[in-house]
């Protein structure tokens, strides 16, 4: 088995790497003056089990190509088996039509990722579980929600705590959260007027007096999440925590929840902390290095990465 990441979240790879006791394949991922893309695999990998860590986050097209580019260089370099391990998989949120005459792109990165020479993907808390579908090879959906749980637990505590859904979308996962904590769950119904931006019409479930622990796949703009805080907050709640996946935090997110009802949002690393993230007061990030370590070190071994949420 190996190891080789490229440049979109190496501190994650570094930790995986660690947990497995391996060191990274050596490799060069590097642009020309025109930005265009060249790899180098600098270590014999043929005949090996290959890992690729990269998540396709901002900037997404940039990562996605590295992703493609090094995908093409390890079959080429004759690697017997490929697997790419996408902890954040962009594109994810164009995942049906819309409207008339608008792409699956989900579907597309899929297609682009299989035809470039992966065997198989591992991926972590899919925005939605049919992207599994999009793909022809084997794919592994991990959840982060017992890293979650597990500091849910230890940071807010389950006394007086309900789980809250920041949309009708997002049901099962809260209703996956609520039953592992053994608490009530509330649902936020709200109308989205265009992309981006949403407002809160309607809250389903009796807040009051709880401490509301919203969760989600993924926070961007945080338009979502500091609208249904402070719904939560004027409904009655005596606290609002986030606890999400992915944390894409765009534009001017972290500002926004800094000034929002939230006492803390929860990210994990699947993207790449940034300086704006870490200097932020309530803005906290977990790893889920062991967790995607030991799915990693099960499908080398050929046992089951299933029965890791059994």
């Amino acid at each position: 088995m190996k190891l080789l990441t490229c440049n979109s979240n190496r501190p994650l790879a570094e930790a995986i790497a660690g947990y497995l006791n391996l060191e990274l394949t050596k490799a060069s991922v590097k642009r020309f003056n025109d930005m265009e893309i060249f790899v180098e695999i600098q270590e014999n990998v043929r005949g090996k089990d290959i890992f690729i860590i990269q998540s396709t986050s901002y900037p997404a097209n940039d990562n996605l190509m590295e992703l493609l580019v090094t995908l093409d260089a390890l079959r080429r370099a004759s690697a017997r088996r490929i697997t790419a391990v996408i902890p954040y998989y962009g594109y994810s949120r164009q995942d049906r039509k819309t409207s008339a005459r608008t792409p699956i792109t989900a579907k597309l990165v899929a297609n682009l990722i299989t035809s470039a020479g992966a065997h198989r993907v591992l991926t972590m808390d899919l925005h939605a579980g049919q992207i599994q579908g999009f793909f022809d090879i084997p794919t592994d959906n991990l959840y982060a929600q017992p890293v979650l749980v597990k500091d849910i637990r230890e940071t807010v505590g389950t006394q007086d705590l309900i789980v809250v859904s920041p949309d009708v979308g997002g049901v099962a996962r809260a209703r996956a959260f609520a039953k592992s904590l053994e608490c009530d769950l509330a649902i936020i119904d709200k109308r989205r007027e265009r992309a981006g931006e949403s407002e809160v019409m309607n809250i389903i479930g009796d807040v009051r007096g709880r401490k509301c622990v919203l969760v989600d796949d993924l926070v961007d703009t945080g338009g979502t999440l500091c609208n249904a805080a402070e719904a939560l907050m004027k409904a009655g709640a005596t606290s609002t925590h986030g606890y999400m996946t992915h944390g894409v935090l765009t534009g001017g997110a972290v500002a926004r929840i800094s000034a929002s009802p939230l006492k803390e949002l929860v990210i994990t690393d699947t993207i790449a902390q940034t300086d704006a993230v870490r200097m932020s007061s309530n803005v906290r990030q977990l790893t889920i290095a062991p967790l995607l370590a030991e799915a990693i070190l099960r499908i080398s071994e050929d046992r089951s990465v299933s029965s890791l949420f059994a």
